[in-house]
């Protein structure tokens, strides 16, 4: 009895100690996706913000006109945000962006996170950012989206 009464609780913490780590883990994804895309791409223009938390082969992709895919890497998207600074629609002063996380779903060094992205007080999309970890470091590498009818 003896015997399993101590693997019980051996278990217990190790499964503890795995919990807090995936919990770790989600605040890390979530400190990620709030500086780099929320604050970064999407309010300051920041572009050492974008690259802190954004893999150099990330890309955005849409389904358009005619279900036609389209993708936008972040140098294009980067380019775009340097043009919004450059024409002073950023930083936004007006109707920030904000997020909800809705879930993230972590296997080993890859993840997904759905939020709720919000322009304003208006919920505008569903997102769907996909991440890897690198060398310790999560960075997002994809992102798809829902863009809720007016």
């Amino acid at each position: 009895m003896k015997k399993i009464t101590s693997l019980f609780v051996m278990l217990l913490i190790i499964n503890m100690a795995f919990a807090q780590d995936l919990e770790e883990e989600k605040q890390a994804i979530k400190n990620v996706i709030q500086t780099s895309y929320v604050e970064g791409l999407q309010n300051e223009g920041n572009l050492e913000k974008i690259d802190q938390g954004i893999h150099p082969d990330f890309v955005l992709l849409g389904i358009g006109e005619g279900d036609k895919m389209w993708k936008l890497p972040i140098d294009k998207w980067k380019e775009k945000t340097v043009k919004k600074l450059e024409e002073g629609k950023l930083p936004r002063e007006e109707n920030p962006v904000s997020i909800q996380f809705l879930s993230i779903d972590i296997t080993g060094t890859a993840a997904v996170a759905k939020i709720e992205f919000y322009v304003g007080e208006k919920l505008t999309y569903i997102d769907y950012i996909s991440l890897y970890k690198f060398e310790g470091n999560w960075k997002m590498v994809n992102k798809i989206f829902y863009k809720l009818p007016a």
